[in-house]
């Protein structure tokens, strides 16, 4: 069997698994149509174990028409050309699957081989094995065959819909890791345990090797256990990759090995790094590899696709890539491999001195001094209290009934401003970067930054502004715990997201606390990674000023992260990616244990589980302040189900509509019953 299909050792059954193309995206379409359409589709998407659907990218409708004698025989002249049968009503070898199966990324470690099938349960549950390359779709098989009606498109969304239907379209694939076949059908499809009962016994009588279900959908998953079928999930599937191309791209550098970005200081702007497992927070750099799994919404995974540089996953990436640490090498990331090669290093280094500012800040409103309650603002306050807190504001009045925001205040830009001209940190910074070490070594800086961001956090607070403060707390939020976090103007921005650059104190109790906590944010301007991550995109640091939202702490059951398209095909615009987890969702335990993962598609209503958590503690707030971790009992590990996911995604579109129709980058929890939004930011995407 492996001979036949003749792979790179890379074994991710799951990113090869197939997808049966939707119905209902787009009209149905033109065989011939079809066929350039899947002639131009991009390579499977791996990270979600489907292959895109040519629906998705024409429109044209099919004719409803008999064939002319002509088109007969053209059809015959395909046939002919392809030696042999437009189909086959049995597949008795791996030569007969061969020859009518299609192959996307073939020749590459994603390459996956499948054929599409119909049965027609009005002729005694015949089945038919298409000519795949031929057939793009079911429907076009089905229609040239007169299984269907030429222009109803009610009948053609019954084969997908209907328990009494009389087709069922569904792909059988080749999963060289398993190793072995499974059979699947489309993820939105309502399949009935008897529809599937009669799926599996059709597809074993007629096909020569032992074929497993593959599910696409937890309604699929409910079917089969209704069914007693043992089955392959999504999740399962996806355990076994190898390889995830988490952004692609290409970069030169020095490959570097390292256990930890804590542990090793001097990463450098042209250093390609392998890690062990993600980490909270990195400076810039030129390539990511990473040898643990992790979910497309860390932290770590936004700045690398903000940055635009190649980022993946490939398990035993230390032990494949040994022999090219501390040389110099091209890492090349596609959708569906990844390449190192060595290379010459550069002939000359750049020059020890500062970067030249490229990108330019939105100039801050300094002018507005007073504390701003978060009902009050709106999104044009994002000149005084930044894009973070200002979204929110917009959203507290926008969301109810389906989610709230939790309420706060802004203590807006020109605070920052006062305190920091009160310590003369623009001058002290100034300084530093005229020091021929403080350019040219990233520890100095390291070390520098630590020292400077200190004194701000240690400084005496400003009595008016600090009694401000706790008595807004007390009479607009009852003095209960609140989350301290950063508003800045050189966050959430076209190009630059800043995701995770700036430190948020959580569930902060005590009014003595709430000055430190502030300063804590307001000193995070200069936190090493923020500092480099500017410097890199040549963001001017005189330019930043801070704002700090200080806001209801939620109680959070659980929460997490989702995305308002599908952020591995921009086409998907009806879909929603989601990663989840039990309490806090702040990035204390990011990189630990990968999240629950789920797409969610709002006109299949279907929900595609990626991965379910893997955590095994969670954060909860501490009653004197702060977090804690707890343990989380095996059985209580799954955070969403198919409801929430629904009304999750939903929320999702009202924020994206709120915010200007861009597609957003949204933190959520959920309370009890509740939805609460705790952050809306464009979705950066630096290859778009």
């Amino acid at each position: 069997m492996m001979g036949a299909f003749p792979l790179s050792p890379s074994p991710m059954p799951a990113l090869r698994a197939s997808w049966v193309p939707s119905p209902l995206s787009r009209p149905a379409i033109l065989a011939a149509a079809c066929l350039l359409a899947l002639a131009a589709q991009p390579a499977a998407q791996a990270q979600t174990a489907r292959k895109p659907s040519p629906y998705e990218n024409v429109i044209e409708p099919v004719k409803a028409r008999p064939l002319t004698p002509a088109e007969i025989a053209a059809r015959k002249a395909e046939d002919a050309r392809r030696g042999g049968p437009a189909f086959m009503a049995r597949v008795e070898n791996e030569a007969a699957f061969r020859q009518l199966a299609r192959v996307y990324n073939a020749g590459t470690p994603l390459e996956i081989p499948h054929v599409l099938f119909v049965i027609d349960r009005q002729r005694d549950n015949r089945i038919y094995y298409l000519d795949t390359p031929r057939y793009g779709l079911h429907e076009t098989f089905a229609r040239e065959r007169r299984l269907l009606p030429g222009k109803d498109r009610a009948a053609l969304t019954a084969q997908y819909k209907d328990p009494h239907r009389r087709l069922l379209f569904g792909t059988l694939s080749w999963q060289r890791d398993l190793p072995g076949y499974t059979y699947e059908f489309w993820e939105g499809d309502r399949l009935t345990p008897a529809l599937l009962k009669l799926a599996d016994e059709t597809v074993a009588q007629s096909f020569y090797a032992p074929v497993r279900f593959k599910t696409n959908s937890t309604l699929h998953e409910q079917a089969a256990t209704q069914t007693g079928l043992t089955f392959v999930t999504q999740e399962a599937l996806l355990r076994e990759q190898t390889f995830l191309p988490l952004n692609p791209g290409s970069a030169q550098g020095r490959l570097r090995i390292v256990a930890s970005v804590e542990a090793t200081p001097d990463l450098k702007r042209d250093d390609i790094v392998v890690l062990d497992e993600l980490p909270i927070a990195i400076p810039p750099v030129a390539g990511l590899i990473t040898q643990r799994p992790s979910t497309l919404l860390s932290h770590v995974n936004l700045l690398a696709k903000g940055w635009g540089i190649p980022n993946a996953y490939v398990r035993d990436a230390a032990s494949a890539l040994r022999q090219y640490d501390g040389q110099w090498v091209t890492l090349t990331v596609s959708g569906n491999d990844y390449q190192v090669r060595p290379t010459d290093r550069p002939a000359t280094q750049p020059p020890a001195t500062p970067p030249k500012p490229r990108a330019r800040l939105p100039k801050p409103d300094l002018t507005v001094r007073a504390l701003q309650p978060l009902d009050a603002l709106a999104v044009r306050d994002r000149r005084h209290c930044g894009v973070k807190a200002a979204n929110l504001g917009a959203l507290r009045s926008a969301l109810p009934p389906a989610a709230s925001v939790p309420d706060g205040f802004c203590i807006p830009f020109a605070q920052y401003a006062a305190f920091m001209q009160r310590l003369n940190v623009a001058q002290r910074l100034a300084a530093l970067e005229q020091r021929p070490d403080f350019i040219a070594d990233a520890d100095v800086r390291r070390k520098e930054l630590a020292a400077l961001r200190q004194d701000i956090m240690q400084a005496a607070p400003d009595a008016a502004q600090a009694h401000s403060w706790r008595a807004l707390w007390q009479s607009r939020l009852q003095g209960r715990g609140v989350f301290v976090r950063s508003s800045s103007n050189s966050e959430d921005l076209p190009g630059f997201s800043g995701a995770g650059l700036y430190t948020t104190v959580p569930n902060v109790t005590q009014p003595e606390a709430l000055a430190k906590a502030v300063q804590t944010v307001w000193a995070s301007v200069y936190n090493f990674d923020a500092y480099e991550a500017r410097r890199a995109a040549g963001i001017g640091h005189d330019a930043v000023v801070m704002a700090v939202l200080v806001q209801l702490a939620a109680p959070s059951d659980s929460s997490g992260v989702m995305i308002t398209r599908d952020p591995f095909d921009a086409s998907r615009r009806h879909v929603t990616y989601l990663s989840a987890k039990r309490g806090l969702g702040i990035k204390v335990v990011e990189g630990k244990r990968q999240a629950e993962q789920v797409m969610y598609s709002s006109w299949s209503k279907a929900v595609q589980v990626l991965s379910r958590s893997a955590e095994d503690t969670q954060l909860v707030a501490d009653a004197s302040g702060g977090v804690r971790e707890v343990p989380i009992a095996p059985d209580a590990r799954q955070v969403l189900n198919d409801a929430l996911v629904a009304r999750l995604a939903a929320v999702g579109r009202q924020v994206k509509q709120r915010l200007g129709k861009v597609d957003q980058d949204i933190e959520w929890a959920v309370v009890g019953d509740r939805i609460i939004i705790l952050q809306a930011r464009p979705y950066i995407d630096a290859r778009r």
